[in-house]
């Protein structure tokens, strides 16, 4: 029997490398769990962010799946926008393209992605 691996998110240190965006704490889950069959993190956005990148998952074939665990987001999907609350989950295709937004509230959010059909690979270092 093995001994499960327990974590406080608060306690996973944000990334403060030179790709660090201000505005959004981005914690390894995956890494500090030692999951290894997909990818996972914790995106902490404050309050008035739009410096979350726009970018869809083509050149890898990955979905993703975000659940809002705290506050507000507006999630822009291929230019369509979804006002996200805490509890809710959503689906994003590797095709499309995706862009947080947080307006007045901070927002938690887990985002967990994975190829289909594809046996996942961990990336050293994320």
């Amino acid at each position: 029997m093995s001994i499960p691996t327990v974590h406080n998110i608060s306690d996973i240190p944000a990334y403060e490398g030179p790709h660090a965006i201000p505005g959004i704490r981005f914690r390894a889950a995956r890494t500090a769990l030692g999951v290894s069959s997909w990818g996972m993190n914790v995106l902490d956005l404050d309050p008035n962010c739009e410096g979350h990148p726009e970018h869809n998952h083509e050149h890898d074939g990955q979905e993703e799946v975000y659940v809002v665990m705290s506050g507000a987001v507006r999630l822009v999907v291929d230019g369509e926008a979804l006002e996200l609350h805490a509890g809710d989950m959503v689906r994003v295709s590797p095709q499309s393209t995706r862009k947080l937004v947080t307006t007045d509230s901070a927002v938690s959010i887990l985002a967990m992605g994975g190829t289909p059909g594809a046996a996942f690979t961990v990336t050293p270092g994320v």
